[in-house]
């Protein structure tokens, strides 16, 4: 097995440099976590008080969706507490659990894809080898995930193909979509119950429906894939140089509203120093480009222009 390419912080900082980085802190991500449901509960809100906001409100909840799964993300790097026992906590029942994930299990999933990034051993590699695709091919997935084909066959048909299966281990993409739903199906189920429970005596059991399990099914899906893409696909050169082991993309405010929350647009930077706290990753950005070695990164101006690189191939 060969390990992703790496590079030790001094390459590119001096000790002094380097220090802002390293440090955690104690509220920054439990504030994140507040910040992310704070958000999904006012636009719930809103489209009980509004109907008509409805589409808007699916769009800005499915994307914090995906944000309680960056949060998770991060949580899996210990960055959101600087207690491990918090950290843990909070990636897990307040993150993971709502949609269907286990910190648990995609933890070592995720470090391995560190590891190995862009590797053959990479378990992530399936997200991005595909590409580039035709654009039919990627409107056809993109069509799957907002009618919720996509969330079908990931909360449905894995889990009960896992349920089925008599050996441990199945195909790469079965293995994928084991960690993420059929390891946490009951955990998951519960806490929806709750939730529903919550709409119920609120007098609203329709926005549960509306407004949880319809942003669920079809924006965080396609969200989530348009991250995927962004991150991995089509980048030049990124199994060898570490510069280039993944597409940092420049997210405007409306982007990172409806695509990319939490700074998860800075994945050239996350993977060059995985331990840095996401709200750092600016910063880090910021202060890698002070030097001539990021050159050599990829950076999209856009997720537009990103989905323009990935759909080179003719129909």
């Amino acid at each position: 097995m060969s390990a992703a390419p790496r590079i030790a912080p001094s390459a590119l900082f001096t000790p002094e440099g380097w220090a802002p980085f390293q440090t955690r802190s104690a509220w920054a991500g439990p504030l994140l976590v507040v910040h992310c449901w704070a958000v999904i509960a006012l636009a719930v809100i809103a489209g009980v008080l509004i109907p008509w906001l409805i589409p808007l409100c699916v769009m800005i909840v499915g994307t914090r969706q995906l944000g309680l799964a960056i949060l998770m993300h991060e949580a899996a790097h210990g960055g959101l507490s600087k207690s491990p026992r918090l950290n843990d906590v909070l990636g897990h029942w307040l993150c993971a659990v709502p949609i269907g994930a286990s910190l648990k299990a995609y933890r070592p999933y995720h470090l391995t894809h560190h590891r190995f990034a862009q590797q053959a051993e990479d378990p992530d590699l399936m997200l991005s080898a595909p590409f580039p695709v035709t654009p039919g091919s990627l409107r056809r997935k993109l069509i799957r995930d907002l009618t919720g084909q996509t969330f079908f066959k990931q909360r449905v048909l894995l889990p009960m193909a896992q349920a089925r299966s008599s050996s441990p281990k199945g195909d790469s993409a079965h293995d994928y979509g084991s960690i993420v739903t059929g390891r946490s199906v009951l955990p998951f189920l519960a806490f929806n119950a709750v939730l529903l429970a919550g709409f119920i005596v609120a007098g609203a059991w329709w926005a549960f429906f509306a407004l949880w399990l319809l942003p669920m099914a079809t924006w965080f899906p396609m969200v989530t894939r348009l991250r995927n893409i962004a991150e991995h696909a089509c980048v030049q050169g990124s199994a060898d140089d570490p510069f280039r082991a993944a597409r940092t993309t420049r997210a405007s405010w409306w982007e990172r509203a409806f695509i990319a929350p939490y700074w998860v647009n800075f994945h050239a930077e996350h993977h060059l120093f995985m331990h840095v706290p996401c709200w750092k990753l600016p910063r880090l950005h910021r202060a890698i480009h002070a030097r001539p070695q990021a050159a050599a990164m990829e950076v999209a101006p856009g997720y537009v222009s990103v989905l323009k690189a990935v759909t080179r191939q003719p129909e």
